[in-house]
């Protein structure tokens, strides 16, 4: 990924805030910078949203902490930050788009079904009718 630097002026006491944080967090002003130019405009993303819904639950302290290292790994391997919700947005479409898919084969099993008992109706009524004796 190609970079460029980012140069500007800051209070001193929001300066020393952002340093105390960059050691506490044992980060890099770049990543900072990055994280906090990110989540900006992914906020900024969120307003503008027409009619966004909140989607709200709890999960495990377990599970949250498996979602928080995947997170971090992910970081590390591409690069990029993936935020939360992009995450479990991303799982949820790819779940929804695999139930579409079982239940076209769902659809496609049914009519298939109905088609063979219409075809077993049909040969059963043209061997009752060779039957018939009259």
């Amino acid at each position: 990924m190609e970079t460029k630097g980012l140069t500007c002026k800051i209070p001193l006491e929001l300066h020393s805030r952002i340093t105390d944080e960059i050691q506490r967090t044992e980060s890099t002003l770049g990543k900072f910078i990055e994280k906090i130019i990110l989540e900006h405009y992914e906020r900024e993303e969120r307003n503008q949203m027409d009619k966004g819904r909140t989607l709200a639950f709890s999960i495990s302290e377990e599970l949250f902490q498996q979602i928080k290292g995947y997170l971090a790994r992910y970081e590390e391997a591409y690069g990029r930050r993936l935020t939360q919700k992009e995450f479990v947005v991303s799982l949820i479409q790819q779940a929804l788009e695999e139930a579409d898919e079982e239940f076209e084969a769902a659809r496609a099993g049914q009519k298939a079904e109905e088609t063979a008992r219409e075809d077993d109706g049909e040969e059963m009524e043209a061997d009752v009718s060779e039957n018939t004796c009259e």
